[in-house]
């Protein structure tokens, strides 16, 4: 069974608490500071690896959580950063964030991955706060919850020849008679409801996968007839095989249908429309010569050469799959000049420089990024604590701000959701 998308929610490790200590032994009954920082938490990773076909076992697992990062401890020891969640996905996988609609990645290719979840960072421990003038400091951080979101996973097949026409113009048939693979085939539109691949042998030696596509109707590409979610598995092809019914007992026109199919491919995407196509006219065991020659010169006035075959009788087949695969071996040529693009881990940044100050009733909130983490992190339970705190606005140009629009001592500060009462 194919399942071809999935939403999962991602987090984060939490960062390790750092710790407040102070060393003493017998030699040195009042040691200095001597707490260790707090070890990041992991990162959710989402790798692309052949171990996975579908996006199946994502509906019985929707959650990921990587490891937490343990707490400092005395001696200045620092906590062990929380394990990397790596979470193994297909290859052709689409990675979408649900909230802000951003693609984050396509893992086009083995290997490929992506860091979807960031782990928090770890507090600092009392030893990291010591400073000529604060030589026993009782500061400490905690650590940050590690980042959160939900993602939509769209899996897109790998194939090189995506085969794609109406329904009933015998693409099962088709894949099913030049591969391996047996699809179900019976004598009704979307018979076919998820698109088969199989595997082409072409002469003893040479191979390639293609994908037939269930058939597409007038509107696939605004989701009627599930074309859409179908529709997705050719963009990755190198090579489309358009099939057409020549014998037409339903009364279509096969030129009229070829020129429909493309554009529900243009509709759904351009670059479709501009992909090579090798057209095959299929049934001609229902038909006379005549009618066979006049199709394809009918299609040639268009400057398209017609390859006519009975899936039926196999007539034509062996050429069909000869030309696809010439066609193929002509685009990979092509595709071998053109530099391929360096792959690696994909990191996102998501920091914030600068902050804000708003003034309401008499209370100031201040927000940003960096300003917000400053207080969450510390452990405000000591005078140490506070100095530090406000040492830090101080530098970052905080309470200038705050002073300019009429902050005065004592005055409630909202930052980050916590609420402090700064002297100025």
């Amino acid at each position: 069974m194919l399942i071809d998308e999935a939403v999962v929610r991602v987090r984060g490790g939490r960062g390790g608490n750092g710790v407040i200590h102070f060393s003493s032994n017998r030699h040195t009954p009042r040691g200095g500071p001597d707490g260790g920082s707090g070890g990041a938490g992991g990162s959710v990773i989402l790798k692309a690896s052949a171990s996975v076909s579908t996006l199946h076992p994502f509906r019985h697992r929707p959650s990921f959580i990587a490891e937490d990062g343990e707490d400092g401890a005395r001696n200045t020891r620092q906590g062990a950063r929380g394990e990397d969640l790596i979470v193994f996905v297909p290859v052709g996988t689409v990675v979408r964030d649900t909230t802000s609609g951003e693609t984050l990645a396509d893992l086009a290719h083995l290997e490929d991955e992506v860091i979807v979840a960031l782990g928090g960072e770890g507090g600092r421990g009392n030893s990291c706060f010591t400073t000529s003038t604060r030589q026993a400091p009782r500061i400490c951080e905690r650590g940050l919850a590690g980042e959160s979101r939900t993602l939509q996973l769209e899996l897109k097949l790998i194939a090189d020849v995506g085969i794609i026409g109406f329904p009933n113009v015998g693409k099962s048939s088709l894949i099913s008679t030049i591969s391996a693979k047996k699809a179900k085939i019976a004598d009704y539109p979307f018979t076919t409801i998820v698109p088969n691949l199989g595997v082409v042998d072409v002469d003893g030696k040479h191979q390639f996968v293609a994908v037939d596509v269930p058939g597409l109707i007038d509107g696939a590409h605004e989701g009627k007839g599930l074309g859409d979610r179908f529709l997705r598995h050719v963009e990755r092809t190198r090579l489309l095989i358009h099939m057409i019914d020549l014998a037409a007992l339903d009364g279509r026109d096969p030129v009229e249908d070829y020129q429909r199919i493309n554009a529900e491919l243009r509709a759904f995407n351009p670059a479709l429309a501009e992909r090579p196509q090798l057209v095959v006219g299929n049934k001609i065991d229902l038909l006379d010569e005549d009618k066979v020659a006049e199709a394809t010169a009918r299609f040639r006035e268009m400057g398209i050469d017609l390859f006519p075959m009975s899936v039926a009788t196999t007539a034509g087949v062996r050429d069909v799959v000869a030309e696809a695969y010439r066609l193929l071996e002509y685009e990979r040529s092509r595709a071998e000049k053109t530099p391929a693009p360096v792959r690696r881990r994909v990191y996102r940044y998501r920091g914030e420089s600068g902050f804000r100050v708003d003034r309401l009733d008499g209370r100031y909130t201040v927000t940003g990024a960096d300003i917000e983490n400053l207080v969450k992190k510390l452990v405000l339970d000591s005078r140490d604590a506070v100095e530090y705190l406000a040492d830090r606005l101080e530098k970052m140009g905080v309470l200038k701000e705050l002073r300019r629009q009429g902050f005065s001592p004592g005055d409630i500060v909202t930052i980050g959701g916590i609420e402090l009462e700064l002297e100025g």
